[in-house]
């Protein structure tokens, strides 16, 4: 059975949207302010319930980031998509790991949880308008490793393997060019 041309348009609306949210955690984990702005209406709200405010307010606090947070990596799930005419309610699994510096110590944690977003299409383009956080879990694996030191006892070959929300070589493989070059 062939789809219809409702279906395929449906399909490509959906990618859409998914593409809006994946570009949103690559955004985040790198604190590229343009990838998040891209995501975002400019009246958009969020409600992460440690934060919750404006965009702008969202920005200035994701952008450049926690110093007590140097590292963040964000890996999505399923999402659940329901087209609503130009409204998209999304539900997407996250798992986020947060190297976080307490000082003296870095630690390693991870938190488990969804992303409820109110996706609107404007001027033919998908971008959040509201974001709530729901937290499922938390699990705190305790002191980081040093990656001056290489990963499993080997040393890397080259300094742009470890790193990740600054100088994160991802951006040089895609093209975007270090600020200064």
């Amino acid at each position: 059975m062939d789809p219809t041309m409702e279906e395929l348009k449906a399909l490509l609306e959906r990618e859409k949207v998914r593409d809006c949210i994946v570009r949103l955690a690559r955004g985040e984990d790198r604190r590229d302010a343009e990838m998040i702005t891209a995501s975002y209406w400019a009246d958009s709200t969020t409600d992460y319930g440690v934060f919750a405010g404006s965009f702008d307010d969202y920005l200035a606090w994701v952008v450049p980031g926690s110093p007590a947070i140097p590292v963040t990596q964000h890996v999505l799930g399923q999402s659940l998509i329901e087209l609503l005419g130009e409204t998209a309610l999304v539900e997407t699994h996250v798992t986020s790991y947060h190297r976080i510096n307490m000082g003296e110590e870095e630690r390693d944690t991870v938190i488990g949880g969804r992303y409820l977003d109110r996706i609107e299409k404007r001027g033919g383009e998908w971008r959040i308008a509201q974001r709530t956080m729901l937290y499922d879990w938390y699990q705190d694996f305790g002191l980081s490793i040093d990656w001056s030191q290489g990963v499993m006892g080997l040393p890397f070959s080259a300094p742009h393997f470890p790193g990740r929300a600054v100088g994160d070589y991802s951006e040089t493989f895609f093209g975007k060019r270090p600020a200064g070059e």
